[in-house]
């Protein structure tokens, strides 16, 4: 009778399916959790910030600076600072790396793992920085919240790190959405910004995070959005060129605010806390005349849109707040830009459909239009992630009419931003090749698959030196390899093909009389292979990276937490990953 296998639903048999390139199933339910997870921590900073604006903030509004006299919301820059700077001084270099930016760095060099002392940092950081009036927004945290926690569950269960890729994504794209109530963007602004790729592998998981996300968000707050905009459209097609100029100046704006922002190598030799106190002097400066640039501006953007700012406030808001914003991340103070930028967007949209009016009087659209427009450009210009913009749009305004204009505005402001100002996304920096390593092919490639789905697992064990009769026995499991144990603990494990060592007896099998010799299993005629170690939840692209960087020809994969007692599972070569890798590119692969 034929023999049928139960699936294995075991933790070892989800993480083994996991490290395939194609575990669909295993990544949609990491998503699942993913979004739970991050929609309730999103749901936790805000009431956090609620709580914390219970204690000082009129009616308990953390963005009601507005209502607060003139020398407090002067004196509360100041406060955030101090708190700020003492906490980060306090901490080591690396500690003090916060938001999307770390969270990229951790994804490209680190393979998704997070310190913890970091994630306690971004809960402090965040929150300060919001409730003490400096011009920072929520995302950010709530980004890094997010990725980390749902990352941080993937390491305590040992899941292999092409996963933890995965689940960085899901935590982004969760707390996108359940910050703005836009699932979609949330989706593409962590493949666009984060995860630099687009496979369907890839989009499922992180849908479902998406969706999670907003749905806790909504079942917390409700469905409420930002701001609520009508519908309103570009009307004549006369408008256009007025909308190129527009994006263009917008998209020097964002030049502007990415070549500030960049500044802080030069601000590095001025002593911690004078930074920190030029920080809170100019916020504080700006906020006893102009309390609009505080904190995260979404009642700012609200009445930006519905035309309920006189102009010098919009223009303190397109100019200041862009200064004031990114001038606190050159000086090291690492608040979230996300918001902000698209409050300074409106508000320099806003601005340039004033000027419109005045130049067209009969055939301009309303300043409103260009305010969502100067929106979406400024944070597509700003993160250069053209269609993460084009979706907050979308899902922003409700409006689906505002789409074609939005595509104009978008591309152009990037452009402006790319090839006039020299500026790359905020949060990407290019290597020496042109390219962010996430952008690379190869890396993204090998990055999507861990080492067991294609390590080979036929082996065994055998010391250097040993008789024909224990040699024929070492083929009796058919082998490919017979790995090589030297006697020297500092050295590593050599490779010997089992084919070459059948080969050898086979040739000698006259030689009977001699069955008790020992034999140099090192010294046999065929192929053997220099080993390192690697660990059994590594990515391609790590064990590529250390074949590359211990110049061996293969690894052996190592199982177990405990040093002494780490099994070995398999042996992975460079012709296996380079097979992978030809295989997945090629157009049946």
């Amino acid at each position: 009778m034929p023999r049928f296998s139960l699936p294995d639903f075991s933790l070892d048999g989800f993480r083994r399916q996991l490290a395939n390139v194609d575990a669909l199933p295993q990544l949609c339910v990491l998503g699942v959790v993913s979004g739970l997870i991050t929609g309730g921590l999103m749901v936790a900073f805000r009431l956090l910030l609620a709580l914390g604006a219970l204690a000082f903030m009129p009616d308990g509004n953390p963005e009601a600076f507005e209502q607060l006299p003139p020398w407090g919301r002067a004196l509360l820059p100041l406060l955030a600072v101090a708190l700020i700077g003492l906490w980060l001084w306090r901490q080591p270099p690396a500690s003090r790396k916060i938001g999307v930016a770390h969270v990229i760095e951790r994804l490209t060099y680190h393979q998704g793992r997070f310190p913890l002392r970091n994630w306690i940092t971004q809960w402090w950081v965040g929150l300060v920085s919001v409730l003490g009036g400096l011009s920072a927004g929520r995302e950010g945290p709530a980004i890094h919240l997010g990725a980390a926690a749902v990352s941080g569950l993937g390491q305590r269960l040992k899941l292999p790190h092409n996963s933890l890729r995965v689940l960085v994504a899901c935590g982004t794209a969760a707390a996108i959405s359940a910050s703005f109530h836009t699932p979609i963007a949330g989706v593409i602004f962590a493949m666009e910004v984060v995860m630099m790729e687009y496979t369907i592998v890839g989009f499922m998981p992180v849908i479902l995070a998406s969706t999670m996300g907003a749905v806790v968000a909504q079942l917390a707050f409700g469905t409420e959005r930002a701001f609520q905009a009508t519908d309103v459209a570009l009307g004549s097609l006369v408008n256009l060129p007025w909308l190129v100029v527009c994006a263009l100046v917008i998209g020097l704006l964002a030049g502007l605010f990415v070549r500030v922002a960049r500044a802080g190598r030069r601000l590095e030799r001025l002593p911690w806390a004078l930074r920190c106190a030029l920080v809170g002097l100019v916020v504080g400066g700006v906020a006893w005349w102009y309390p609009q640039v505080q904190g995260m501006g979404y009642d700012t953007l609200a009445m930006t849109l519905s035309g309920g700012l006189p102009l010098d406030v919009l223009l303190a808001v397109a100019i200041g707040k862009l200064l004031l914003t990114a001038g606190a991340v050159a000086c090291g103070i690492p608040v979230s830009i996300i918001g902000p930028v698209l409050v300074v967007g409106a508000a320099a949209g806003t601005l340039l459909g004033l000027l419109g009016a005045q130049l067209m009087p009969s055939l301009a659209a309303g300043p409103e239009i260009y305010g969502m427009l100067g929106m979406a450009a400024m944070m597509g210009a700003v993160l250069q992630a053209p269609l993460a913009a084009l979706m907050a749009l979308l899902e922003l305004t409700h409006n689906p009419n505002i789409i074609l204009p939005g595509m104009l505005a978008v591309v152009v402001a990037g452009l402006t931003s790319r090839q006039l100002c020299r500026c790359d996304g905020f949060f990407i920096s290019v290597t020496r090749h042109g390219l962010h390593p996430l952008q690379q092919p190869l890396m993204q490639a090998l990055s999507r698959v861990s080492v067991p789905a294609v390590m080979e697992r036929s082996l065994v064990r055998s010391a250097r030196m040993v008789t024909r009769d224990q040699a024929r026995a070492l083929l009796e499991a058919n082998p490919v390899w017979v790995l090589i144990e030297r006697s020297s603990a500092d050295k590593p494990l050599l490779a010997l093909k089992a084919a070459d060592l059948a080969r050898w007896l086979l040739e000698h099998d006259e030689e009977r009389d001699d069955d008790s010799a020992l034999l140099d299993l090192v010294e046999i005629p065929g192929q053997r292979l220099d080993m390192a170690p690697i660990h059994l939840q590594a990515t391609l692209t790590e064990a590529f990276d250390r074949l590359n960087d211990r110049g061996v020809d293969a690894l052996y994969v190592e199982h177990g937490h405990r040093p002494k007692n780490k099994r070995i599972s398999g042996i992975i070569t460079r012709d296996a990953i380079e097979r992978h890798y030809r295989f997945s590119d090629s157009p049946n692969g």
